[in-house]
C-alpha cells in the first residue's frame, strides 16, 4: 500500500485530498499544525496524524523521522495569506507567507528526501493570482509564482522523484464561505471569466492531485486548473 502525506490535510482542499486518498486505498498521513484537528479527521476517515508546522523545521524533521520507513507521495496545501498593498507590508507576515508556500516546502524536501521512494512524487500548490497581478495581491501573487519555479528546480534536484504544482483558479472549497451573501456573486463572476463557463469545485482539484500522483512522465510542471481563465479575452 502506498503512503501519502498530506500537509495541510486537516481542512479545506487538503482534507478533501486526504478523504479521497483513503477511499482510493492509500495509507494516508495527515500533517497539520493543529494536531487535534488532524487527529479528529484521521479518526473519522481511517488515517493517521502527525504535527507538521511549515513555519517550524523541527516539526518537519520529527515527522520525517517518524515516517522513516518510507513515503511515496507528499501533497502540500499550506498557505499564510498576507493580502495587503506594498505600503502596508508587515515583515513577519511576509516571511510567514513565503515560508508557507516556498521555504517550508523546500525544507520538507530537505527532510523527506531520504525517505521518499524513487517512484514517488511531490505536489505543491500555487494559484492563479500568480499570473494575475493586481492591487493587494502582491504577496500572494509573488509566492504563488515562486511555487512554479520551486517545482521545476525541486524536480531536477530530487529526480527521479517527480515534483509538480497545481495552480487552481477560484474553487468553491469552503474558503469563500466567509463572504456570506457575497460568495455567490464572487463565484458567478469567476464562472464568467472562464472558458468553460463555471467556477471550480473541490473535486476538480482532488481529481488533478490524484492523477498527478501517477502521471509518471510529468515532472517539473505546473498544471493550471482554472477553466482557461488566463486565456479568456476580457
Amino acid at each position: 500500500m502506498e503512503r501519502i502525506l498530506v500537509i495541510g490535510g486537516a481542512r479545506a482542499l487538503g482534507a478533501a485530498v486526504a478523504r479521497r486518498a483513503v477511499k482510493d486505498g492509500y495509507d494516508v498521513v495527515i500533517g497539520a499544525r493543529d494536531l487535534a484537528a488532524a487527529d479528529v479527521l484521521a479518526s473519522e476517515i481511517g488515517a493517521t496524524a502527525v504535527r507538521i508546522d511549515l513555519q517550524d523545521e523541527t516539526t518537519i524533521a520529527a515527522a520525517a523521522a517518524r515516517l522513516e520507513d518510507g513515503v511515496d507521495h507528499i501533497v502540500m496545501t499550506g498557505s499564510a495569506p498576507h493580502d495587503v498593498r506594498a505600503v502596508d507590508l508587515d515583515h513577519d507576515k511576509l516571511v510567514a507567507a513565503f515560508t508557507a508556500k516556498v521555504i517550508g516546502p523546500l525544507l520538507v524536501a530537505k527532510r523527506f528526501a531520504p525517505v521518499l521512494r524513487p517512484t514517488g512524487s511531490i505536489v505543491l500548490f500555487s494559484g492563479v493570482v500568480g499570473w494575475r497581478p493586481g492591487p493587494g495581491s502582491l504577496v500572494k501573487g509573488t509566492t504563488n509564482g515562486a511555487v512554479e519555479f520551486a517545482a521545476r528546480h525541486l524536480a531536477a534536484d530530487l529526480a527521479p522523484v517527480r515534483v509538480n504544482a497545481i495552480s487552481p483558479g477560484v474553487i468553491d472549497s469552503g474558503a469563500w464561505d466567509r463572504l456570506g451573501d457575497g460568495k455567490a456573486a464572487l463565484l458567478t463572476k469567476s464562472a464568467a471569466g472562464t472558458l468553460v463557463g463555471r467556477h471550480g469545485e473541490t473535486e476538480d482539484v482532488v481529481d488533478a492531485v490524484m492523477w498527478l500522483l501517477h502521471a509518471g512522465f510529468i515532472s517539473g510542471e505546473t498544471i493550471h486548473l482554472e477553466g482557461g481563465a488566463r486565456n479568456k479575452i476580457a
